[in-house]
């Protein structure tokens, strides 16, 4: 058992090939060191041989049994924006949950500013190894276009895991308005070209560049007026300030309630549980149109298979338990879990839409 001994000091994930007789070369990377068979390998009895097969076999499996006792320390869970912020308020409602899955503790670290793109680095850099994880939003997909020089590439530093959620839109207008409809708000953006205002949070937010789609799809003329968060602008849309907002549904649900702002349509594919009377974007007339507030979980590129399948099979759990459900409704969120293929491919083609929209809209960051 002399070369058992010796093997297992060697460090994990090494390969072995038959240079000599007696003699074995272990290597990793460029480095390679003789391992000297004593006696060689050719006197060997059949006993031996055995020893010395069952011995590799061990060796050999000692990077599976790591890989099974993930996690082995607590998780570093990224939110790449301030507390406070829905992207915050869903992944410490996940975070909880996931903890409680996995037995180990999940750490909500908020690593906020440019857009997202500092977390989103600073997960794209770390061990590829489980045990940083990050959640993100619309703007992982936004900022591949519209931030030039991003530290990290979106698509190829980045390892899927699951969707988490979406959060339906709404297109609200001022009660003074005279339109009921989208197509009624269409015609009169058509008949005072210019004159028509649109708030948003902020250039290259949620709420500029769902608006900008619009006018791309349309051919509308809309004059964008940008705040320093999607509240203020809500508050000029009260008072008469704005014409139009697309809204998180959940920012607007309370003033809608109040009737203070009247509900056009909502921006996603399907009809929301919380407005089923509201019809579509689709529905009301701009065909193919569709956009929503989603998040998602990724981790850094490089992380083992295994590991990323059982984060899968967890936040499905998560995703799925009732508590989970009547925590996002409350924030107007829909549960919506995914393979890490499917996110792959939803993610792709996030960038393309946005992408195109950014381009068309001139849009730059502040």
């Amino acid at each position: 058992m002399t070369l058992y001994r010796e093997m297992t000091r060697i460090e994990a994930g090494a390969s072995f090939a038959r240079r000599s007789p007696g003699f074995f070369f272990c290597s990793r990377g460029a480095a390679a060191m003789p391992l000297r068979l004593s006696p060689p390998a050719s006197r060997l009895t059949s006993g031996g041989l055995i020893a010395i097969a069952v011995g590799m076999a061990v060796w050999i499996a000692i990077p599976k049994a790591t890989a099974q006792q993930y996690p082995s320390r607590p998780i570093r869970f990224i939110v790449p924006f301030p507390p406070g912020g829905g992207n915050d308020i869903v992944g410490r409602i996940v975070a909880t949950k996931l903890s409680e899955r996995l037995g180990q503790q999940v750490v909500v670290d908020n690593r906020g500013g440019a857009g997202g793109t500092i977390g989103t680095d600073l997960t794209a850099k770390a061990p590829p190894d489980g045990h940083t994880l990050l959640i993100n939003n619309v703007s992982l997909a936004v900022n591949a276009t519209l931030i030039p020089r991003l530290p990290y590439d979106t698509l190829k530093d980045l390892a899927p895991v699951s969707l988490v959620g979406r959060q339906p839109n709404i297109l609200v207008v001022y009660p003074g308005v005279p339109a009921r409809s989208v197509q009624d708000l269409l015609a009169m953006a058509r008949a005072k070209p210019g004159q028509v205002n649109y708030g948003s949070g902020g250039i290259g937010t949620a709420s500029h560049l769902a608006t900008e789609l619009l006018k791309l799809m349309t051919g509308v003329e809309l004059v964008h007026v940008p705040y320093k968060g999607l509240g203020p602008a809500l508050t000029d849309l009260m008072g008469g300030r704005l014409q139009l907002i697309i809204s998180t549904l959940a920012s607007a649900l309370p003033y809608v309630k109040a009737e203070r702002m009247r509900p056009l349509a909502v921006t996603t594919a399907q009809r929301s549980r919380f407005f089923p009377e509201l019809p579509t974007m689709d529905e009301a007339g701009v065909k193919g149109y569709e956009f929503s507030t989603w998040y998602a979980i990724v981790a850094p590129r490089g992380t083992p298979a295994d590991i990323v399948r059982r984060l899968n099979t967890e936040l499905a759990q998560v995703l799925q338990s009732p508590a989970v459900k009547e925590q996002f409704a409350a924030q107007g969120l829909e549960a919506t879990p995914s393979t890490p293929a499917a996110l792959g491919s939803y993610l792709r083609s996030e960038v393309a839409k946005w992408g195109k929209v950014i381009r068309a809209s001139g849009a730059k960051p502040e």
